[in-house]
Order: C-alpha cells, then structure tokens, then sequence
C-alpha cells in the first residue's frame, strides 16, 4: 500500500500550493497583482518543460524562449489567416514548437555542455532576426495583434479573474505531466543519462534519441506557454523572445530547483514578484537576479526548494540526535 502511494507524495506538495493559489482571488488582489500571477503562471509552464529538459536530463537551453515564441507566433498567424481560436491553437502550438526543438535538437544535440548552450542562444537570436524582417506575414519589429476572444463553454473570459483560472487550470496540468514524466520509465532512463552517459549506452539507452524526445516534450510545453501568452498579452512582438527572456527562463528554473516539481512554481513565483514587492526598476531587478543566482549556485545547487528541504531534514536529524543524547543522559542518571 505504502509502495503503492509513494509516487504520488512528491506530487501533494505541488497540488496543495496550486490550491491555495486557487484561493488567491478571495483576498481581493489588484489588477496589478493579478497580472503578475497569471505572467508567472504563464512562465511556470515552460518551466515544467525547461525542468525535465535540465533537471531530469541535464541539458540547460538558453533559447527556451524561442520555442515559446514559436507557440505564440502560431496562435496569431493561425488566428488571422485561418480564424482559428485559442483552444485549437493550444495543441498546434504546441506542436509547431515541438517540430521546432527536432529541428534545433538534432544538430544541437551532437554537441554537449557549453556548445549546446550556445546553440540554443544563437537559435534564440536567429529566430528574433527572422520575426523582426518576416515583413507583414509575422508583423516585423512591430509584432502581431490578436483579436479573437477566449470562450469557456460559450462565454468570454478575456478579462483577468477568468483567465487567470485557465492559466491555473494548465499549470496543473503541466505539473501532472511533468510528474508523470518523472515517475515513467522514460524518465528513468533520463535520469541515468544525466547522471553517466557513457554507462547509460552501455545499458542499451540510445543517448541521441532520449536527448532530442526530451528537448521536443519541452517544446510542447513551450508551445503551449506561448499560445497561453499570446492571448494574454493581445499583442507579441520579437522582442519578448529574444536572449534576456530565454536567460530568465533559465534563471527561474535553477533558482526554483529543476528536479522537484514545487522547483518551477517557486522560480516564477519568486523571480515574477520579487521586484515588485521589493518595489525595483528593471536594472535592480536584474541586479537582484544576479546575485540570487549566485547564491543559489554556491549555496543552494540543487534550488531553492531542495534546499529548504535538505535544512529542513538536517534540524529534523539534530534535534533527534540531540534528544537522543538528552535520554541516554536521563537513563543513566536513573542508574
């Protein structure tokens, strides 16, 4: 029975916070605040995609949002030209962006470590040249608008309360995937890629294919993040997915923690509303990023969440030690 149940206890965490966050529109938040908490929602789902590539595979990307921008593309080209609406453009987000991780994984992936960084960086670039002189079929620097509304069983939820349920509703929703992932025998043999490549292919693991499945199940996370995007923002641009948004991406995930599925919601919680209820300009925050992620590489390598719950265990087995030396004292002072 216990056996039985023990996949699901690193799922709990994460579904008990994403209920409390269910409950976050009872304390009347402004429309500010509301803002933040669905572009954070939006961020955590590639996050969950970014996480199985790094956390679960070891391969960091820094063009993560690139693919994002593929998905939000996607749903406003397809909405102009083919009048297609938000939730047929979920899936074909999210596919035109896995088909777009085959195209860069497969060259990208012969290399490895900071070469495949690289890679992904000048995708990341390239897809910005591309957009911005694409001319007036991808909008150029300007961007696209998007008209269409969003309908939830035949009302509109285009203003902020509704969608930021839907939003919720797909972090979930990548939470539960991304667990599934994990506990799947897929997982498994990513794992043991990230850990000893050499050992995994001696085992009968082809390295190449599990690399590039990986990268393309975090392009469909991707993809989806940006259609989620595209509809609430009501206007993109290249500049949303150039190089510094791909570097916050990635910032996120590590400062969250990548192998624990809590790691994503706390990375685009915190780095969403930090500067805010710190109150700083955009060139503090950056400053303030940096140095969270310094301390989270030096102190903290595993994130945030696996190390509070390493501190967490480590109290747990002093204080037992410690009352475990406080009761031999008392026994025998009884002898």
């Amino acid at each position: 029975m216990n056996n039985s149940l023990s996949p699901f206890r690193s799922l709990i965490p994460a579904l008990i916070v994403l209920a409390l966050l269910a409950l976050m529109p009872v304390l009347g938040p402004s429309n500010r605040m509301l803002s933040l908490a669905i572009s954070a929602g939006i961020n955590i789902v590639a996050l969950y995609g970014l996480s199985v590539l790094f956390g679960q595979t070891g391969i960091l990307s820094m063009g993560h949002a690139a693919l994002v921008g593929v998905g939000a593309y996607a749903a406003a080209i397809l909405a102009r030209d083919a009048g297609i609406g938000f939730w047929v453009a979920l899936p074909l987000g999210g596919i035109f962006a896995a088909i777009a991780a085959v195209v860069i994984g497969i060259p990208s992936l012969r290399v490895s470590g900071h070469h495949f960084v690289i890679m992904t960086f000048a995708f990341g670039q390239l897809l910005t040249i591309v957009l911005t002189n694409g001319g007036d079929y991808t909008g150029a620097a300007t961007g696209l608008d998007l008209q269409l509304p969003v309908n939830v069983f035949g009302t509109r939820a285009d203003d902020l309360l509704p969608y930021y349920f839907i939003v919720l509703v797909f972090v979930t929703l990548s939470a539960v995937a991304s667990w599934a992932i994990i506990n799947s025998r897929y997982g498994r043999r990513l794992r043991a890629i990230r850990e000893n490549e050499k050992l995994a292919a001696s085992l009968g693991i082809n390295i190449g294919r599990h690399k590039i499945g990986a990268f393309v199940v975090s392009g469909v996370f991707a993809g989806v993040s940006g259609v989620l995007l595209a509809y609430f923002l009501r206007h993109i641009s290249p500049t949303q997915f150039a190089s510094f948004p791909s570097i916050y991406l990635a910032l996120m995930v590590m400062i969250g923690g990548a192998r624990l599925l809590l790691g994503p919601i706390a990375g685009g919680i915190l780095v969403s509303f930090l500067p805010e209820v710190l109150n700083l300009d955009p060139v503090e925050s950056r400053i303030l990023y940096g140095v969270c992620l310094i301390a989270v590489i030096l102190l903290l390598p595993n994130g945030l969440i696996a190390g509070l719950i390493d501190g967490w265990q480590r109290l747990l087995r002093g204080s037992g030690r410690k009352q475990a030396v406080i009761s031999n004292h008392a026994s025998e002072a009884g002898r």
